[in-house]
């Protein structure tokens, strides 16, 4: 039985679509080779998405004494958060609401066997 371990942010400012495009780059991949592709994919994206997986390394390494050389991404999700409403009048009187919407991440590492 492997052991996984997790790391959760939640709420964050972006939105869960275009969270998942960084986050569909790095699923599967080794500890290592994602966080150095992560430093340079342009997307707003990938600073929270790097963040959480250095977060889950930091984990591995402090709570179960795996070194992050025999690490892998086994699981990674954007999910969708809340979405916040602002207003914004249009012509004649309209309301035209902004979406500002959120999304929740979830990685999950698993030890190479």
């Amino acid at each position: 039985m492997a052991t996984d371990i997790q790391a959760h942010a939640h709420s964050l400012g972006i939105s869960a679509q275009k969270m998942r495009l960084v986050v569909d780059m790095v699923r599967g991949k080794g500890v290592v080779h994602a966080l150095d592709m992560l430093k340079f994919v342009p997307n707003q994206a990938a600073t929270p998405v790097s963040k959480l997986l250095a977060s889950a390394v930091a984990n591995a390494e402090e709570n179960f004494g795996v070194s992050r050389d025999d690490l892998y991404v086994y699981r990674i999700f954007a999910d969708e958060g809340t979405t916040r409403r602002w207003r914004r009048f249009g012509p004649r009187g309209r309301f035209k609401p902004w979406l500002r919407r959120s999304s929740h991440v979830t990685v999950i590492l698993r030890e190479k066997e």
